[in-house]
């Protein structure tokens, strides 16, 4: 039941959206003979022959965006003392929640918002519409991650080819991020493996994996399905509002309403 009435309530907050600039046409990108945009046409690839994932890419609608948990059978997951914490930010109504709070979305940051894709042989960047100056660099010149690298809110991530699927890995990440908007937890242990394949021009799977043996009983894996956006852009996204109103979320579930009795024989 706390599922169903959270994802009400979370379905009814702001959502990125990729907003329409007029008289743009990206250029260099297959057409059809009307010049509407050929989603189908085949991948485009890079000189070294890599499939090229340059472009603006926008996750398909999905669940995920909200809470992790989707199946009941990984209802379990978590340890006691991940879903302890899980229960405390219930009771607080979230309100310690980073990306309500204007701070990133943490490892799931790729599950819900438009990011464009730059690419060369030695690095590709990801930025997020969702925060402005949000982006990862993934190292694709063979270093490995570091045993020890300082935490930082997206992590650090490394990449390499397997056929034409970009593989990536990710470590390094602080715990003061959530690992979903529900409020499930992670620690610095967290352990992230993320599957770019592009299925033709304008569609491309992507599979994430999280494993934190200190707050998981298992590695929690799950795929969707991601969309080119053509002729269009991304805006300047700033968190200002949010963190202006905290101020007034400051209830907790414990407390109830007292009504009084007149209200009651009613």
């Amino acid at each position: 039941m706390r599922r169903i009435a959270l994802v009400a309530v979370l379905w009814l907050l702001p959502v990125s959206l990729c907003a329409q600039w007029l008289d743009f046409r990206t250029p260099g990108i297959p057409r059809t003979a009307d010049g509407k945009p050929n989603l189908t046409a085949p991948a485009q690839r890079t000189p070294d022959g890599k499939p090229d994932l340059s472009g603006l890419w926008q996750p398909e609608v999905n669940p995920y965006r909200f809470d992790l948990i989707q199946d009941l059978k990984d209802e379990s997951i978590f340890r006691p003392a991940a879903e302890a914490t899980f229960m405390e930010r219930v009771k607080d109504f979230r309100r310690d929640d980073p990306v309500t709070n204007c701070l990133p979305g943490g490892p799931s940051e790729t599950l819900n918002t438009t990011y464009r894709i730059i690419q060369s042989p030695t690095v590709v960047a990801l930025l997020y519409e969702s925060g402005t100056g949000r982006y990862r660099q993934i190292y694709m010149d063979g270093r490995k991650l570091p045993k020890d690298s300082n935490p930082t809110w997206l992590g650090y991530s490394v990449g390499h080819w397997e056929g034409d699927t970009l593989m990536v890995e990710s470590a390094g990440f602080n715990d003061r991020t959530w690992l979903d908007r529900a409020g499930h937890p992670h620690s610095e242990n967290l352990r992230v493996t993320e599957r770019f394949h592009r299925v033709d021009f304008g569609h491309m799977q992507y599979q994430i994996t999280f494993d934190d043996p200190e707050t998981l009983t298992k590695p929690l894996s799950l795929s969707l399905a991601v969309n080119y956006r053509a002729d269009t852009d991304m805006l300047e996204n700033v968190c200002n509002e949010n963190n202006r109103d905290r101020v007034h979320m400051v209830g907790t579930a414990n407390k109830g309403v007292q009504l009084s009795s007149a209200v009651l024989a009613n």
